[in-house]
């Protein structure tokens, strides 16, 4: 893992993926707050059209393929499935969920942190002052800021394998528990990739993370 710090964004863009990420922090925590972090979605600012939305992939038992984006994303067996009701507020021609796993289902009540896994895609061109995956990171720092996760330190790069990310951390204390949250950015054939992982401990984060394999750029991605 390469170490290089990078500074915080000053000007905060009005990103539809912080929702998503505040949406999965409050369902992570309890389902009693859906209400409120589905709110959310209302309050952001559409951006402006994009001309073409990614390939959405291809889900099969605990293994999500992306062949077009170039990477695969596995997940612990038992993970229930909810991509198709975080898409329902998508504004499909710029943001799309690509994936949205739980550990257990959301609606549930349930008294212990709920670890999740999101991933979504943005159309560069719809934000034209986005230049680098770390200007990422405002609108993302802003989601966590507002259900109260303090950041773990600026945002940095980060390796998958061979391939360079940029990646943050941040953090919540609950009762005896804390929320840990770790996003990793990437732009890739004119897309913000976004993959946002939540649990109760930072080596699940990692555990987690273990199960992202991204293809370099230039090669053929994962096979269907």
């Amino acid at each position: 893992m390469s170490c290089v710090v990078r500074p915080a964004c000053v000007t905060i863009y009005p990103m539809r993926f912080s929702a998503l990420v505040l949406l999965a922090a409050t369902l992570s925590l309890s389902a009693a707050a859906q209400t409120g972090a589905a709110s959310s979605h209302d309050s952001c600012s559409k951006p402006h059209a994009a001309t073409h939305v990614p390939d959405p992939g291809l889900l099969s038992g605990n293994l999500y393929r992306n062949s077009s984006l170039g990477f695969t994303c596995s997940f612990p067996f038992g993970w229930v499935d909810r991509t198709a009701d975080m898409q329902q507020d998508d504004d499909a021609a710029t943001s799309v969920v690509l994936l949205a796993v739980f550990e257990h289902p959301p609606e549930a009540t349930a008294e212990s942190i709920n670890s999740s896994i999101v991933i979504a895609a943005e159309s560069v061109a719809a934000y034209p002052g986005i230049k680098t995956a770390a200007d990422y990171f405002g609108p993302i720092a802003e989601a966590a800021t507002k259900q109260e996760m303090k950041p773990e330190a600026a945002p940095y790069d980060f390796t998958v394998g061979t391939v360079q990310l940029v990646r943050g951390d941040f953090s919540r204390p609950r009762g005896s528990q804390t929320l840990y949250q770790s996003s990793l950015v990437i732009i890739r054939k004119k897309f913000i990739l976004s993959f946002t992982f939540l649990a109760a401990s930072q080596q699940e984060i990692e555990d987690l993370i273990g199960g992202l394999h991204l293809q370099n750029e230039g090669k053929p991605g994962p096979k269907k």
